[in-house]
């Protein structure tokens, strides 16, 4: 079917649920407006379909090639760059200062969740990019500002992140790509890195690397860690490029999805001389710089999860509605009724588009409180940026999670037929899956909930954001809307059961009980996640004009999802002792 964008729908939850309209009213923004904002999400609505989804499919069946040391991505790809670069698509948050449009984060969500649902293996290089120009505008050095960030927020550049290492995934602390003072400002830097995404391709002359590296007389672990910009070719100081660097692909993985997208092993200093870079930050304070990087990411996979959701229940609706098979109930007239009739794809296409609505209102809130935290009053900074600390871990795993979910009931829904690759069913849940494996597994995205995130502001984050969800489960349940049925009561009863396994997990970190609640994180997150993304969605029910779909929505999301936030709870405050019993008897060999 042909990619409709659901523009509408993005444009409601920014507006009416993560509150861009008051940010709009308030001035916020300067003298963005509506109008703007509504032009914006049609263009790039009509970009990701007439330009990205017709080579998403040849993305995949052709995927990204690696021949004597280039890599060339798909037939039509490069091109396709060419164009999203020259519509300025790039540089749309980057600061207005290096070349950038400055908008809002929640507008640049807002148009990263319409390239992935267009191609998502595509929109991962942009995407890669916007981080590496908000890690070098925070910590960067005046000279590769002035260098980089106006060849990177235009699209000339691209950019990539280097963490990971054979014997270093989720332990960066593990890192030995090692960096040595070349004694002119510059280093060299020696080492190995893997799956490093768009390492190495045809859309751009130059690539910047931001590689983690060590010091030869660096402290031991994370705190000896420091951040170097290496690129691709070497520019002289009006950026023309005249020195091919020692940094290589040595190779690109055959994966599970996201085939359009080379997955690199970089080798640096392989000719023995060692590859130059530059020094972002200080010394052994590179992680530091790097997380900026990441926690930009981490929200942005959130969005990549939302955007093949999105076009995954499109495809599944579309087909529900044209497949004929048996009779539905109360079926008129002769012959086979369209699936879309049946009780049981009904329950499992509302399932999909409401698990997806409330993880593109959670990640459209967390960019909000991005937002705020860089563009309010001073007054109130603090409070935002802890509810952004607060959010981008929920956001991340849930929404990637639901991806997942989503996908693979966008498969059932085709029946035998998303089986079968024609539909293209299949290839939404191959591309969705590594979201819940890489910037931070989503198991660790629990734990840093659970460990950090939860104490923010001494326990005063998560209060207040329960407080507000409390104020919308009472405002439904007060509603004269008979459309919002018992949405008001089954939120309060969620509200009770994450704040019972809040208060438990925090009194187990007072304790000291850190396996205790590491046991109960992920449930938790999941619990977290369903009361939150149900009491948004109400929160969209009741300024709804109607009590139509986004009434109906919030409805079925609280009478048919939120009742799971019981089983969660009791599993985050009981369920310790079994997973020690069980892992003991089944998973340590008897030892």
């Amino acid at each position: 079917m042909a990619f409709q964008p659901p523009i509408e729908e993005i444009a409601f939850t920014l507006d009416k649920i993560a509150g861009l309209d008051g940010a709009l009213a308030g001035g916020i923004f300067g003298d963005l407006s509506s109008e703007t904002v509504a032009a914006i999400l049609n263009e790039a609505g009509r970009f990701a379909a007439d330009e990205l989804a017709p080579i998403n499919r040849t993305g995949d069946r052709v995927g990204a090639r690696r021949d004597n040391g280039s890599v060339m991505t798909p037939p039509g790809w490069a091109e396709a760059y060419r164009r999203f670069r020259a519509a300025g698509w790039n540089g749309i948050v980057a600061p207005e200062a290096w070349g950038g449009q400055s908008l809002p984060v929640m507008l640049g969500m807002a148009v990263q969740e319409l390239w992935n649902a267009g191609a998502a293996a595509f929109a991962v290089g942009p995407m890669l990019t916007g981080g590496a120009i908000e890690a070098l505008a925070a910590h960067a050095s005046p000279s590769l500002k002035e260098l980089y960030l106006p060849r990177l927020a235009s699209g000339e550049w691209m950019a990539t992140m280097n963490l990971t290492e054979p014997q270093a995934g989720s332990d960066l602390g593990a890192v030995r790509t090692r960096a040595e003072r070349a004694g002119d400002g510059t280093y060299r830097l020696f080492g190995q890195k893997i799956f490093i995404t768009f390492g190495e391709h045809d859309f751009t002359d130059n690539i910047v690397h931001l590689v983690l590296a060590r010091l030869g007389d660096a402290p031991e672990g994370t705190r000896g860690i420091s951040l170097f910009l290496v690129p691709k070719r070497i520019p002289n100081a009006d950026g023309a490029l005249i020195t091919r660097n020692d940094v290589v692909c040595a190779g690109i993985e055959t994966k599970l999805g996201l085939h359009g997208s080379p997955t690199c092993t970089m080798l640096y200093g392989g000719n023995g001389d060692g590859a130059v870079g530059w020094l972002v930050g200080e010394e052994n304070r590179g992680l530091a710089c790097m997380f900026t990087m990441m926690n930009s990411a981490r929200l942005s996979v959130g969005i990549q999860g939302i955007g093949v959701a999105d076009r995954a229940y499109a495809d599944a609706l579309s087909y529900a509605r044209e497949r004929r098979q048996g009779r539905a109930p109360g079926a008129d007239g002769a012959g086979m009724s369209p699936i879309v009739d049946h009780p049981d794809v009904q329950a499992m296409l509302l399932r999909m588009k409401a698990m997806t609505a409330a993880a593109r209102a959670i990640c459209y809130l967390t960019a909000n409180a991005i937002d705020l935290s860089r563009r309010g009053n001073e007054v109130g900074w603090p409070r935002h940026a802890d509810r952004a600390g607060l959010l981008t871990p929920i956001a991340k795993a849930f929404a990637t999670d639901i991806g997942i979910e989503v996908a693979s009931l966008g498969i059932q829904v085709h029946g035998g037929m998303g089986f079968i690759e024609e539909t293209g069913a299949a290839q939404h849940l191959r591309d969705v899956r590594v979201f819940a494996i890489y910037e931070g597994t989503n198991g660790i995205q629990a734990i840093d909930l659970v460990t950090r995130k939860l104490k923010l502001a001494g326990g005063d984050a998560v209060k207040s954001l329960l407080g507000e969800l409390a104020a919308i489960a009472a405002a439904a349940e007060m509603s004269n809307r008979s459309g919002l049925g018992e949405t008001g009561k089954r939120l309060a009863a969620a509200l009770g059961h994450l704040r019972a396994a809040t208060d438990f997990l925090v009194a187990a970190l007072d304790r000291g009980e850190v396996g205790e609640a590491l046991a109960g994180a992920t449930p938790y997150l999941r619990l977290f996640a369903l009361t939150l993304g149900g009491a948004l969605l109400a929160k969209g029910g009741l300024a709804s004009e109607d009590e139509g779909k986004w009434t109906a929505l919030a409805r079925y999301f609280a009478e048919t999802i939120v009742g799971e936030t019981a089983a969660l709870a009791t599993t985050v405050t009981g369920g310790s002792a079994a997973l020690r019993q069980a892992a003991f008897a089944v998973l340590s060999n008897g030892e």
